[in-house]
């Protein structure tokens, strides 16, 4: 049996030390968050995008073939050696195919996932990455530290309904046709306005439609969503996005006035996520050394 298996099967089943009652109160975006090294622990995703956490993360180098990592002073870049693995083969394939100058890598998960204390809600398995829409600079051009905290992404949307042709190019449209064409890729969420072009843009090969996703806020960036790792215990994965391209009822309802019109309140405000929202494997990736 693989050692990592046996690892994963430990952190998952195993009667695990509770955590005092004050931590399990404690916020856990506050325990995550404050986590500067990985755990030392085989690569193993746990729980669900939005309520989980990663063992055994590696860290995306800041620079490397065709990307270079954005905003470092948020030690945000880690995540599974399957995402690493994507990142680098699509920067490589977009210089190489498509023209795309490199990537520009912003938010992936931090040191051992779990929940953010600013920002995200998903990107706690490692297994979530935001990939600019803005080119980095032309290869062999280095961004300083102080340039990669400071350089701002640009946003493709003229309006809710419009995109910006003076900024965006079929080059973007190649490169998310080549982010979504990997098997390992479950979902990319991009603006409406990004997926309405993308299905006037697409011929007759679709089938990577399906899993651009339209979601808003995602004009500056594409989120960029893996499948868990099959030889993975106790990650789960998102349902299968619907049948089909995306681009008609759903992608007119996302258009229209619908996702503005107010929606009733929840029977009752939730507080932030504890140590007991998470699966018991959580408690012992973040008192790993």
């Amino acid at each position: 049996m693989p050692y990592q298996f046996i690892i994963a099967q430990f952190l998952t089943t195993s009667l695990l030390i509770l955590p005092a009652a004050g931590e399990a109160a404690t916020p856990t975006k506050q325990l995550f968050g404050t986590k500067q090294t990985p755990a030392l622990l085989a690569p193993n995703p746990f729980g669900s995008y939005a309520r989980g956490c990663l063992a055994g993360a590696q860290q995306l180098s800041v620079d490397g073939f065709a990307w270079q990592s954005m905003r470092l002073s948020r030690n945000r870049n880690w995540g599974h050696p399957t995402l690493l693995a994507y990142i680098e083969r699509l920067a490589k394939d977009a210089r190489e195919l498509d023209g795309w100058p490199g990537l520009l890598v912003g938010d992936m998960s931090q040191p051992r996932g779990g929940p953010m204390r600013t920002g995200h809600k998903s990107h706690q398995t490692g297994l979530d990455a935001d990939i600019w829409l803005r080119p980095s600079p032309a290869p062999g051009r280095t961004l300083t530290w102080k340039e990669r905290e400071q350089i701002s992404a640009i946003s493709m949307k003229k309006n809710r309904y419009q995109l910006n042709h003076k900024v965006w190019t079929e080059q973007h449209a190649r490169l998310l046709r080549r982010a979504a064409s990997y098997p390992v890729v479950a979902r990319i969420f991009v603006h409406p306005t990004i997926k309405k072009e993308l299905c006037g843009w697409a011929d007759t090969d679709r089938g990577w439609l399906r899993k651009i996703r339209a979601w808003y806020g995602h004009h500056y960036h594409f989120h960029v969503r893996l499948k868990c790792p099959p030889d993975s215990l106790g990650c789960k994965n998102q349902p299968d996005p619907p049948s089909g391209d995306g681009c008609g009822e759903e992608l007119d309802w996302w258009l229209s006035d619908e996702p503005y019109k107010p929606k009733k309140p929840a029977k009752k405000p939730r507080g932030p996520l504890t140590l007991n929202d998470l699966p018991q494997a959580c408690r012992t990736v973040l008192d790993a050394r």
